[in-house]
């Protein structure tokens, strides 16, 4: 049976520190969500997810005019300038017989559980959040599909009509 992972407690120097953070960048990236997480000791990825729900909460009051967006652009990493030489994680690849994996746990169930990621990532040597992460992508790509496939048949019935 799989369990949901269960709910992280922030404690309220850790809100404060993640507000104050949002507050000044609320798309931080990952050397900054890997900075926050060793000075308030919470894994990166549930800090990733934390602002995600916190994006989601608190949409943003004001959009920058275009060409204020284009200044602000150009001063992307002014402030940090060591933010910008580790803007993004590395991008996990997987081989073969991880994905042949992967894919047999996924045809079983979409959505597994905590326990279920813990062990296909232990089976496989990658994190569970990066397992994670794959499901979501994969269940991403699979509604994506889905949808475009009734445009795909209805073209290819036209297309039959039209060489008729």
């Amino acid at each position: 049976m799989s369990h949901r992972r269960n709910r992280t407690k922030f404690t309220g120097e850790q809100l404060k520190i993640l507000i104050d953070t949002f507050n000044h960048k609320p798309y931080p990236n990952f050397a900054t969500r890997q900075k926050l997480a060793l000075e308030i000791n919470i894994e990166e990825s549930r800090i990733q997810i934390w602002f995600q729900n916190r994006r989601a909460r608190h949409p943003f009051q004001k959009r920058p005019k275009p060409e204020e967006a284009l200044e602000s652009s150009q001063d992307v990493g002014q402030d940090y300038p060591e933010e910008r030489s580790q803007v993004r994680r590395y991008r996990t690849y997987y081989n073969y017989s991880q994905l042949h994996t992967l894919m047999e746990a996924f045809e079983n169930n979409a959505y597994p559980g905590i326990d279920s990621r813990k062990q296909l990532a232990k089976e496989i040597g990658v994190p569970e959040s990066r397992v994670q992460i794959w499901f979501q992508n994969r269940r991403s790509r699979l509604l994506a599909q889905m949808k475009k496939e009734p445009d795909e048949t209805l073209e290819q019935r036209q297309d039959q009509e039209q060489d008729s």
